[in-house]
């Protein structure tokens, strides 16, 4: 969609991704490689009790999916910014489905916009675990 189609408030529903331990295992050892993420026994003996997912390979996990529907298609000229929050533990197998809403919209001049996206992603039990807003820059329809 082009800028000037977008709406304040839209949202679109992202489809569940599944937290695949040998992905994520695979992940954290090449780019998080701590032993809360990595280490079983470790991991046992923290609040956590078990394994929990690098925070950056759960928020991709819901991004590769919010892909599948975005909002911009073609239109995207580039991304600007993101900024993660991770809010609780996402575990092996962990299921997350997300919400993408149309937070905020600046025109940048006469053929570019801002947008501001704001995903929320939940874990199987509805639990809020991770939000990320993403600022991107889109063609105005001329």
């Amino acid at each position: 969609m082009y800028f000037n189609q977008l709406k304040l408030g839209m949202t679109i529903d992202i489809a569940p991704a599944v937290i695949e331990k040998d992905k994520m295992l695979d992940f954290a050892f090449t780019y998080d490689n701590i032993p809360l993420h990595t280490d079983e026994e470790y991991a046992k003996n923290t609040h956590f009790g078990k394994l929990i997912a690098p925070g950056v390979m759960s928020f991709m996990s819901v991004w590769a999916k919010y892909l599948e529907v975005d909002f911009f298609g073609e239109e995207l000229l580039a991304g600007k910014s993101t900024k993660i929050e991770w809010i609780k533990p996402v575990f092996a197998e962990d299921v997350l489905t997300g919400k993408a809403t149309i937070t905020k919209l600046t025109k940048r001049n006469d053929k570019n916009g801002l947008v501001e996206v704001t995903i929320e992603a939940f874990n199987q039990d509805g639990e809020l675990v991770l939000t990320d807003v993403t600022e991107a820059i889109v063609k105005i329809k001329q």
